[in-house]
Parts: structure tokens; sequence; C-alpha cells
């Protein structure tokens, strides 16, 4: 056997391993449950730089009082930071409301559908668009090395 399929073998069998493990370990989480690109681009600011376990009970407070991106964008900064308060890290919180406005502003409130729209929103990286974008061909593209 070569070394590239070795390599590969081994790959694979961590990979199965893996997923067998994530099948009966993964916690369940609300942002999970949901294909709604504001609460799961929601769910991404909020557990940036957070562990699950302070972040969850943010996200359940973000999701109540701003259901939609309409109430968010419409929420003043002081409201919006109070209720930030103690995640820290609060130019995330004002990123978070400037998108929210240029949601509203430019796309009708409704989250672009494709990574050049997404992209060009304050605060989403190719990361953050793995995980918003509901196309698989563009969460394909921020998985590219950006000297592709």
């Amino acid at each position: 056997m070569s070394f590239f399929a070795c390599i590969f073998d081994t790959m694979n069998i961590f990979t199965t391993k893996l997923l067998a493990w994530y099948a009966v370990h993964k916690r369940d989480l609300p942002w999970r449950h949901t294909i709604d690109p504001y609460t799961v681009w929601l769910s991404e600011v909020i557990m940036q730089q957070t562990r699950v376990t302070q972040g969850l009970p943010y996200y359940v407070r973000f999701v109540s009082q701003y259901p939609k991106v309409n109430d968010l964008a419409n929420a003043s900064e002081d409201e919006l930071l109070k209720l930030w308060q103690g995640l820290g890290y609060y130019s995330r919180a004002r990123n978070l409301h400037k998108t929210a406005k240029e949601v509203v502003q430019l796309h009708d409130g409704i989250f672009p559908s494709t990574y050049n729209e997404l992209i060009k929103l304050p605060g989403i990286g190719p990361y953050c668009l793995l995980y918003t974008s509901p196309s698989p061909r563009d969460r394909q593209k921020s998985r590219m090395p950006s000297s592709a």
C-alpha cells in the first residue's frame, strides 16, 4: 500500500469514528433545528469566542426579543448592547446591528442567498458563510483557500 493510500485509509477510519461519536454525543442546540439564515447567523455571531454554555442563554434571549432581522435592525444600539452585556467584544454586537440594518435596507429584510451578496455584509466572512449560506455551492466556495 502506498503512503498516500495509507493516509487516505487512516483519514476514512478517523472520519467514520468521529461521525459515529458525534451521532451519539452531539448537543441538542436550537440553531441545528432551523434553516433560517437569520437565526443561524445570529448563533454564529454570538458563539464567536464564546463557550456554548455561556452563549446559549444569550441566543435564546436574542431570538425571543428580536425574532426577525427587522426587529434587530429597528432596535436601539443601547438596547442591543444591554442585551449583549456579559458577552464582551462589543464590536460584534455593533456589527450584528449594522448587518441587520443592511439586510433590511438593501435586501428588504431577507438574507441574501448567494455567496457574492452575503460576503459583502459586515462581519460575514468565509467561516460564517459555511453556516449561513443556503446554497451548498456557496458553502463550498467559502472553504476554498484565499489563494485559489
